[in-house]
C-alpha cells in the first residue's frame, strides 16, 4: 500500500512536468501498481478496557513521561499520534477561556487539509498539556519512534487485546465515544479531522460546540 501510494505520487509529478514542458511523452508510472495490496480495518479498544486497564494507575509507568503523555492525549482527544508528537508551544493554547490545541502545518505537513482543526482540552488531556506546555520534543521529529515505543510497551504489559490493536486504535475508540455521545456529523468530522464527503460550507463547529460534545463523553480519568 505504501509503495503504491509512492508510485501514484510519482505519476502525478511526472504528468505535471510533461504537461508543463510540452513533452511528447507519457508518465512511466501510469497504471504501474504492485499487486497484493489489501486493507485491514483498524480495530478500536473497548472504552471500558481503556479506562480500567490501559489507563489504570501504574499500567504505563514503564514508559518515559512523554510517550505516556502522548498516549493519554490521543485517548482523550482522538488526535493522530503523529499530530500529538508534532505539537509545539505555539499550538498549545492554555490561557484561553477554552484551553485547546491547534492541529496545523508547522515544520511538517499534516495529513490533509481536513486535518487542520482546533480541539478543546479538558480533564486528562488538559492535565497532560499543562505538564507539557512545550509539547513533546523527544518525538517531535520522530513519530515512528513514539509508535514503536508505545506499541512495545502495550504488548509487554498485556494491554493489546489482539495483535491488531495498536496505539492508533485509541483514535478509533475516540470515534466510537463520539458516536455514543450523539455528535452530529459536522462536529464529529471537525474533531476527527475527516472530510464530510462534500463541499465544506461555513466555518464548522467552534470550540464551544466541540466542548459541549466532549463533555458528554466521560473523561477516562483525571490522573496524570
Amino acid at each position: 500500500g505504501a509503495a503504491n501510494k509512492d508510485l501514484g505520487q510519482l505519476h502525478t509529478m511526472c504528468t505535471a512536468i510533461i504537461k508543463m514542458k510540452g513533452l511528447a511523452l507519457k508518465s512511466p508510472f501510469k497504471d504501474l501498481r504492485l499487486s497484493g495490496e489489501s486493507y485491514d480495518q483498524r480495530v478500536a479498544f473497548d472504552a471500558t478496557f481503556v479506562a480500567t486497564q490501559l489507563l489504570a494507575p501504574g499500567a504505563l509507568d514503564g514508559l518515559n513521561t512523554e510517550a505516556r503523555a502522548i498516549i493519554y492525549l490521543v485517548a482523550e482527544t482522538g488526535v493522530r499520534p503523529s499530530e500529538a508528537c508534532a505539537l509545539s508551544r505555539t499550538r498549545i493554547i492554555l490561557d484561553a477561556p477554552i484551553p485547546h490545541i491547534i492541529i496545523a502545518p508547522e515544520d511538517r505537513q499534516i495529513k490533509n487539509k481536513n486535518a487542520r482543526r482546533s480541539i478543546p482540552l479538558r480533564g486528562l488531556a488538559l492535565n497532560v498539556m499543562r505538564a507539557h506546555p512545550d509539547g513533546f520534543p523527544r518525538y517531535r521529529d520522530n513519530p515512528d519512534s513514539f509508535s514503536a515505543t508505545a506499541n512495545k510497551a502495550l504488548a509487554e504489559n498485556n494491554l493489546r487485546p489482539t495483535g491488531r490493536h495498536t496505539v492508533y486504535s485509541l483514535r478509533h475508540t475516540f470515534q466510537d465515544r463520539l458516536t455514543a455521545a450523539g455528535a452530529i456529523p459536522r462536529v464529529d468530522h471537525d474533531l476527527m479531522g475527516h472530510s464530510l464527503g462534500r463541499i465544506k460550507y461555513g466555518e464548522g463547529a467552534n470550540l464551544e460546540q466541540k466542548l459541549a460534545i466532549l463533555e458528554k463523553m466521560a473523561s477516562f480519568c483525571s490522573r496524570f
